[in-house]
């Protein structure tokens, strides 16, 4: 593990869209208060380029990634929605599948984060890509096409005039958090702990194991070798002294037989 020469005056944490690292900032504040967490929003295109330019010390962003250089670790996979106007048929249902929009024109925006086999989502295309995803929100509230989105853009997109629904077999976006690899730091490793749900008093956190280099000689050895069996052979041996006393006083009060 590669550390830092001086004390860190903060974390830089980046993020893409449709990600919520509020519980773990929050965390973070609690278990380092003396070390900010700093957050830094990037498009989801952008986001590997930022870790190895170093914008960032570690970022919550959507797989694939090119693992050259570069750690990650899956945290979570989401739901794929199809986001239509409030009035269209889709919204009656509770679900759908892909071969229920092949006949609607699908947008597929330029920043689209979901891996589609023939490079695009089915049904028809629009006459023209729009640039973003809220772009394209936009153009499905105007009755222009559907989109199909992981649900987390679907919220942050979200509008009055539209709804999404999920859809049963369309490709997934997963949720990573990734660093480069030559750059796990202390804070780093602290932060992984909490995405992973240590506990403040984990011995894998960095506090973990100051709180147990303090422990004294005794409590790291823990028992003697032997201790335990010692104990039990004695406590045996005590049994069956109080045994044979109870006998022996039981003798002694039981009255003679006259002839």
């Amino acid at each position: 593990m590669t550390g830092s020469a001086s004390a860190p005056t903060a974390f830089r944490l980046a993020y893409v869209p449709g990600v919520t690292p509020g519980k773990w900032v929050r965390i973070w504040d609690e278990r380092r208060p003396g070390v900010p967490l700093t957050l830094v929003p990037v498009a989801a295109a952008g986001a590997e380029a930022l870790l190895r330019e170093r914008g960032a010390d570690a970022g919550l962003l959507r797989l694939p990634v090119d693992r050259t250089g570069l750690s990650a670790i899956p945290l979570y996979t989401e739901t794929t929605v199809v986001v239509v106007p409030k009035d269209h048929y889709v919204a009656a249902a509770d679900e759908v599948a892909l071969a229920e929009l092949a006949e609607e024109v699908v947008q597929h925006p330029l920043d689209d984060t979901l891996d589609w086999a023939d490079g695009a989502p089915p049904g028809r295309p629009a006459f023209e890509r729009p640039a973003t995803t809220a772009d394209a929100v936009e153009l499905v509230a105007a009755g222009v096409g559907l989109l199909l989105v992981p649900q987390s853009l679907a919220r942050l997109h979200h509008r009055r005039d539209v709804t999404y629904r999920p859809v049963t077999d369309a490709p997934q976006s997963q949720v990573a958090l990734s660093w480069p690899e030559d750059a796990t730091t202390d804070l780093v490793d602290d932060f992984i702990g909490i995405v992973r749900g240590r506990t403040a008093n984990s011995t894998r956190g960095r506090a973990g194991q100051a709180r147990a280099a303090e422990k004294s000689p005794q409590q790291k050895a823990g028992p003697k070798p032997g201790a335990a069996k010692a104990a039990k052979s004695a406590k045996s041996a005590k049994a069956a002294k109080s045994a044979r006393s109870a006998t022996s006083s039981s003798r002694r009060g039981k009255p003679r037989r006259r002839g």
